[in-house]
Protein backbone atom coordinates (compact mmCIF):
# COMPACT_ATOMS: atom_id res chain seq x y z
CA UNK A 1 0.00 0.00 0.00
CA UNK A 2 1.30 3.28 -1.26
CA UNK A 3 1.09 5.79 1.66
CA UNK A 4 3.06 8.56 -0.02
CA UNK A 5 1.67 11.51 -2.01
CA UNK A 6 2.40 14.14 -3.97
CA UNK A 7 0.50 17.18 -2.69
CA UNK A 8 -1.81 18.04 -0.14
CA UNK A 9 -4.76 18.11 -2.14
CA UNK A 10 -3.87 14.46 -3.76
CA UNK A 11 -3.43 13.61 -0.12
CA UNK A 12 -6.62 14.85 0.66
CA UNK A 13 -8.84 13.40 -2.22
CA UNK A 14 -11.79 11.92 -1.58
CA UNK A 15 -11.71 12.34 2.32
CA UNK A 16 -13.41 15.40 2.67
CA UNK A 17 -16.88 16.12 2.97
CA UNK A 18 -19.38 18.20 4.13
CA UNK A 19 -20.43 18.57 7.93
CA UNK A 20 -17.67 16.43 8.84
CA UNK A 21 -15.47 16.33 12.17
CA UNK A 22 -11.83 17.05 12.01
CA UNK A 23 -9.46 16.67 14.13
CA UNK A 24 -5.84 18.55 13.76
CA UNK A 25 -2.90 18.69 16.10
CA UNK A 26 -0.14 21.26 17.00
CA UNK A 27 -0.23 23.38 19.56
CA UNK A 28 -0.29 27.60 19.26
CA UNK A 29 2.01 27.53 15.83
CA UNK A 30 4.13 24.78 16.60
CA UNK A 31 3.25 21.47 14.99
CA UNK A 32 0.26 23.08 12.35
CA UNK A 33 -0.40 20.54 9.49
CA UNK A 34 -0.92 24.21 7.46
CA UNK A 35 -0.43 22.59 4.02
CA UNK A 36 -3.24 20.47 4.76
CA UNK A 37 -5.48 23.23 6.07
CA UNK A 38 -4.57 25.03 3.08
CA UNK A 39 -6.06 22.40 1.12
CA UNK A 40 -9.07 22.35 2.79
CA UNK A 41 -9.75 25.85 2.64
CA UNK A 42 -9.48 25.68 -0.91
CA UNK A 43 -11.75 22.71 -0.83
CA UNK A 44 -14.53 24.76 -0.34
CA UNK A 45 -15.96 22.13 2.39
CA UNK A 46 -17.96 23.70 4.80
CA UNK A 47 -19.88 23.08 7.99
CA UNK A 48 -16.75 21.69 9.92
CA UNK A 49 -16.35 20.48 13.52
CA UNK A 50 -12.69 20.51 14.30
CA UNK A 51 -10.93 19.81 17.21
CA UNK A 52 -7.70 21.50 18.32
CA UNK A 53 -6.15 22.99 21.05
CA UNK A 54 -6.41 26.27 19.41
CA UNK A 55 -7.39 27.76 15.98
CA UNK A 56 -4.16 29.21 14.92
CA UNK A 57 -3.81 32.59 14.07
CA UNK A 58 -5.89 35.15 11.87
CA UNK A 59 -4.22 34.83 8.49
CA UNK A 60 -2.21 31.29 9.74
CA UNK A 61 -3.21 27.61 10.61
CA UNK A 62 -6.75 27.03 11.52
CA UNK A 63 -7.62 30.73 11.56
CA UNK A 64 -7.79 30.67 7.60
CA UNK A 65 -10.51 28.28 7.24
CA UNK A 66 -12.26 30.70 10.27
CA UNK A 67 -12.21 33.48 8.07
CA UNK A 68 -13.70 31.35 5.30
CA UNK A 69 -16.74 31.07 7.26
CA UNK A 70 -15.83 26.97 6.49
CA UNK A 71 -16.43 25.39 10.27
CA UNK A 72 -19.37 26.06 12.18
CA UNK A 73 -18.11 24.25 15.48
CA UNK A 74 -14.91 24.64 17.21
CA UNK A 75 -13.81 21.69 20.09
CA UNK A 76 -10.66 23.93 21.51
CA UNK A 77 -9.36 25.17 24.75
CA UNK A 78 -7.33 28.22 23.70
CA UNK A 79 -9.23 30.96 21.91
CA UNK A 80 -6.63 33.42 22.41
CA UNK A 81 -4.20 35.06 19.83
CA UNK A 82 -7.10 34.89 17.68
CA UNK A 83 -8.98 37.83 16.97
CA UNK A 84 -11.76 36.25 14.35
CA UNK A 85 -11.99 33.32 16.78
CA UNK A 86 -12.83 35.36 19.38
CA UNK A 87 -15.59 37.81 17.63
CA UNK A 88 -17.17 34.79 16.02
CA UNK A 89 -17.71 33.43 19.08
CA UNK A 90 -19.15 36.37 20.77
CA UNK A 91 -21.46 37.01 18.15
CA UNK A 92 -23.02 33.59 18.13
CA UNK A 93 -22.09 32.37 14.62
CA UNK A 94 -19.62 29.86 15.77
CA UNK A 95 -20.01 27.21 18.53
CA UNK A 96 -17.94 26.53 21.09
CA UNK A 97 -17.04 23.30 23.06
CA UNK A 98 -14.41 24.29 25.45
CA UNK A 99 -12.21 21.49 26.66
CA UNK A 100 -9.16 21.78 29.32
CA UNK A 101 -5.79 21.00 27.72
CA UNK A 102 -5.48 17.63 29.21
CA UNK A 103 -8.63 16.36 28.85
CA UNK A 104 -8.74 17.24 25.31
CA UNK A 105 -5.77 15.60 24.50
CA UNK A 106 -7.05 12.95 26.34
CA UNK A 107 -11.06 12.47 24.65
CA UNK A 108 -8.35 12.56 21.16
CA UNK A 109 -6.23 9.37 22.89
CA UNK A 110 -9.19 7.62 23.99
CA UNK A 111 -10.85 7.99 20.68
CA UNK A 112 -7.78 6.36 18.75
CA UNK A 113 -7.63 3.47 21.22
CA UNK A 114 -11.63 2.68 21.10
CA UNK A 115 -12.53 3.90 24.27
CA UNK A 116 -15.93 5.89 24.68
CA UNK A 117 -15.77 7.79 27.55
CA UNK A 118 -13.52 8.26 30.76
CA UNK A 119 -14.17 10.07 34.03
CA UNK A 120 -11.88 13.05 35.21
CA UNK A 121 -11.69 15.29 38.00
CA UNK A 122 -10.43 18.15 36.11
CA UNK A 123 -13.53 20.58 35.25
CA UNK A 124 -15.71 19.16 38.27
CA UNK A 125 -17.43 22.35 40.14
CA UNK A 126 -16.65 24.48 36.97
CA UNK A 127 -19.12 25.14 33.63
CA UNK A 128 -17.31 22.15 32.36
CA UNK A 129 -18.93 19.54 34.34
CA UNK A 130 -22.73 21.47 33.17
CA UNK A 131 -24.80 18.78 31.79
CA UNK A 132 -22.37 16.07 32.15
CA UNK A 133 -22.52 13.00 34.11
CA UNK A 134 -21.34 12.99 37.60
CA UNK A 135 -19.82 10.08 39.67
CA UNK A 136 -18.05 9.82 42.85
CA UNK A 137 -15.38 7.39 43.87
CA UNK A 138 -13.38 7.71 47.20
CA UNK A 139 -15.36 10.84 48.15
CA UNK A 140 -14.04 12.40 44.86
CA UNK A 141 -16.76 13.81 42.01
CA UNK A 142 -15.39 12.65 38.37
CA UNK A 143 -17.45 13.84 35.48
CA UNK A 144 -17.85 11.55 32.29
CA UNK A 145 -16.01 12.88 29.04
CA UNK A 146 -16.58 11.29 25.74
CA UNK A 147 -13.58 9.96 23.53
CA UNK A 148 -13.32 11.78 19.50
CA UNK A 149 -13.81 9.86 16.83
CA UNK A 150 -13.04 12.07 13.96
CA UNK A 151 -13.57 11.37 10.53
CA UNK A 152 -10.48 13.35 9.18
CA UNK A 153 -7.20 13.51 11.25
CA UNK A 154 -4.94 15.90 10.11
CA UNK A 155 -1.55 16.41 11.53
CA UNK A 156 2.38 17.85 11.03
CA UNK A 157 5.42 15.32 11.75
CA UNK A 158 8.93 16.05 11.34
CA UNK A 159 9.98 13.10 10.01
CA UNK A 160 8.37 9.57 8.70
CA UNK A 161 9.41 6.34 6.46
CA UNK A 162 7.12 5.13 3.84
CA UNK A 163 4.98 3.21 6.28
CA UNK A 164 4.02 6.13 8.28
CA UNK A 165 6.04 5.85 11.01
CA UNK A 166 6.51 9.23 12.62
CA UNK A 167 8.87 10.92 14.67
CA UNK A 168 7.53 14.81 15.98
CA UNK A 169 10.04 17.83 17.14
CA UNK A 170 9.45 18.67 21.30
CA UNK A 171 6.34 21.04 21.72
CA UNK A 172 4.44 19.11 18.15
CA UNK A 173 4.41 16.46 19.95
CA UNK A 174 1.96 17.55 22.70
CA UNK A 175 -1.61 17.19 20.48
CA UNK A 176 -0.03 15.49 16.87
CA UNK A 177 0.13 11.73 18.02
CA UNK A 178 -3.56 11.63 19.90
CA UNK A 179 -5.02 13.66 17.10
CA UNK A 180 -3.35 11.49 14.54
CA UNK A 181 -4.64 8.30 16.81
CA UNK A 182 -8.65 9.45 16.91
CA UNK A 183 -9.06 9.97 12.76
CA UNK A 184 -11.27 7.17 10.89
CA UNK A 185 -8.38 8.39 8.02
CA UNK A 186 -5.01 10.17 9.55
CA UNK A 187 -2.79 12.53 6.32
CA UNK A 188 0.45 13.67 7.77
CA UNK A 189 2.44 16.69 6.38
CA UNK A 190 6.15 16.02 7.64
CA UNK A 191 9.57 18.01 6.74
CA UNK A 192 11.27 14.82 5.52
CA UNK A 193 10.07 11.39 4.34
CA UNK A 194 13.18 9.14 4.58
CA UNK A 195 14.23 5.16 3.49
CA UNK A 196 12.28 2.30 5.31
CA UNK A 197 14.41 0.90 8.29
CA UNK A 198 16.25 4.10 8.63
CA UNK A 199 14.57 5.40 11.75
CA UNK A 200 16.14 4.06 15.15
CA UNK A 201 12.26 2.00 16.60
CA UNK A 202 13.02 3.70 19.76
CA UNK A 203 12.61 6.86 18.67
CA UNK A 204 9.53 6.18 17.25
CA UNK A 205 7.01 8.35 18.39
CA UNK A 206 3.48 6.79 16.47
CA UNK A 207 3.63 3.37 14.34
CA UNK A 208 2.47 3.76 10.75
CA UNK A 209 -0.40 2.04 11.77
CA UNK A 210 -2.65 4.72 12.05
CA UNK A 211 -1.16 6.88 8.99
CA UNK A 212 -3.10 6.34 6.05
CA UNK A 213 -1.51 9.14 3.56
CA UNK A 214 1.85 10.92 3.73
CA UNK A 215 2.89 14.11 2.26
CA UNK A 216 6.48 16.50 2.46
CA UNK A 217 6.67 19.68 2.14
CA UNK A 218 8.45 23.29 3.05
CA UNK A 219 6.69 24.98 6.11
CA UNK A 220 6.75 28.28 7.61
CA UNK A 221 8.47 29.06 10.92
CA UNK A 222 5.93 31.56 12.51
CA UNK A 223 6.29 32.72 16.10
CA UNK A 224 3.06 34.11 17.94
CA UNK A 225 4.32 36.85 20.40
CA UNK A 226 7.90 37.62 19.25
CA UNK A 227 9.78 38.94 22.44
CA UNK A 228 13.05 40.79 22.90
CA UNK A 229 14.88 42.74 24.75
CA UNK A 230 17.06 45.75 23.98
CA UNK A 231 20.70 45.26 23.32
CA UNK A 232 22.96 46.66 26.23
CA UNK A 233 25.21 49.61 25.52
CA UNK A 234 29.02 48.32 24.88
Amino acid sequence: MNKVFDSPEAALDGVLHDGMLIASGGFGLCGIPELLIDAIVESKVKDLTVASNNAGVDDFGLGKLLATKQVKKMMSSYVGENAEFMRQYLSGELELEFNPQGTLAERMRAGGAGIPGFYTKTGVGTVIAEGKDVKSWNGQDYILEEGIFADLAIVKAWKADDTGNLIFRKTARNFNPPAAMCGKICVVEVEEIVERGTLDPDRIHLPGIYVHRIIQGDHEKRIEQRTVRKREEA
